[in-house]
């Protein structure tokens, strides 16, 4: 992280992970949906359209990781975090960051160890065919693999910190998401999903927008669905 200093977050208050790589049109709003009294970790990712100055002009935390790859930043953000609880959203303004308010309620109050959201397209051209077919095939598999009855790998999501940083992530591109739902489901954690809407994105996609982003996606977490075995006495 290029040795920056991340300040505590508010007593009580939650930090949500941003991966941003080249997202300056949708900062302005994915910012301003941020609850009341939490932390913006924008992790940036390499970007070249002055989203870190954006963000931290409008109060963000930012992080920088040179290391190019999703997972390499939302890591990143989990290692700054320094709130009980941490979310993770999309920085592309597809989802919205207020949704997280009662998935960590849900976590505070015991009921899920981890909440995800399960995007449903909302708006014309929200998710290409292809992304979606890739995620259906993906639940599938993950569905098999965990015996969980998740019908999603979106990145909406909130845990506890202490908890997240015990799975021992190792994955840092693509399939970073799967593997902590892998690594939790693993270790016995309770898993809830609820739907959310999810957005036409700002600007264009570097993983889902193309076949061949979309491919190395799903090969990404094909990966890790084969490569990560089941572990025990991994912290709840």
């Amino acid at each position: 992280m290029n040795g920056v200093t991340i300040s505590p977050s508010p007593q009580g208050g939650v930090d949500v992970v941003l991966p941003c790589l080249d997202e300056a049109d949708a900062l302005p709003w994915v910012l301003a949906r941020i609850p009341a009294g939490w932390r913006a970790l924008v992790v940036d990712n390499g970007s070249t359209d002055g989203s870190a100055e954006i963000a931290r002009g409008l109060g963000a935390t930012v992080v920088h990781e040179p290391r190019r790859g999703f997972g390499a930043a939302c890591h990143a953000g989990l290692t700054a975090a320094t709130a009980e609880v941490v979310c993770f959203c999309d920085c592309d303004a597809s989802l919205d960051p207020a949704l997280l308010e009662p998935f960590v309620q849900e976590v505070r109050a015991g009921e899920a160890d981890m909440v995800l959201g399960r995007r449903r397209p909302h708006g014309r051209g929200s998710w290409p065919a292809h992304a979606r077919a890739g995620n259906v095939a993906l639940a599938r598999l993950l569905r098999r693999r965990t015996g969980l009855p998740l019908h999603d790998l979106g990145p909406l999501r909130a845990a506890r910190r202490e908890a997240l940083l015990g799975l021992g992530l190792t994955d840092r591109r693509s399939g970073y998401p799967l593997e902590m739902v892998v690594r939790a489901a693993d270790a016995g954690w309770r898993i809830t999903e609820h739907d959310v809407p999810y957005l036409p994105r700002t600007g264009a996609s570097k993983v889902t927008g193309t076949w061949r982003g979309t491919w190395q996606a799903v090969r990404d977490m094909s990966r890790v669905l084969n490569d990560v075995p089941a572990r025990e006495g991994i912290p709840r």
